[in-house]
């Protein structure tokens, strides 16, 4: 018999949400320091905007939020679609962002020394 032994922490999950939330408040205030804070340095981002394909560096983000600013009207919903010990997959479901649009993210975290960071986002955004 397999022994029955939980893998993951509900802390983890904790510590999970909390860094996407650094994502979704760093979109809601439009600081680039905040968001920063979630994704590691080498993090990556694909998804189209506006029909453009965005990919690449997370600094791509970075940018998107230094030219549109702030998103006081934003609301997302976050959930943790999967988590081992050491990664796990967050979907962020967004409305009204900076240029307000609504999204689909997913967020790709690894834990490093203890913290959760993204690693990728991958993005859908939803035709206005």
């Amino acid at each position: 018999m397999s022994k029955n032994i939980k893998a993951v922490p509900t802390r983890d999950y904790d510590a999970v949400i909390s860094t996407a939330s650094k994502y979704v408040e760093g979109l809601r205030v439009g600081n680039v320091d905040i968001l920063g804070e979630a994704f590691h340095k080498d993090a990556v981002m694909y998804g189209f905007t506006n029909g453009e394909l965005l990919a690449g560096s997370v600094k791509n983000l970075y940018e998107f939020v230094e030219k549109n600013g702030n998103a006081p009207e934003i609301a997302t919903r976050l959930d943790v679609l999967a988590i081992t010990p050491t990664t796990a997959v967050v979907r962020v479901d967004m409305e009204k962002d900076a240029i307000g649009a609504d999204y689909n993210d997913f967020l790709t975290l690894i834990k490093i020394n203890g913290a959760w960071k993204v690693v990728a986002k991958v993005y859908h955004q939803f035709e206005g």
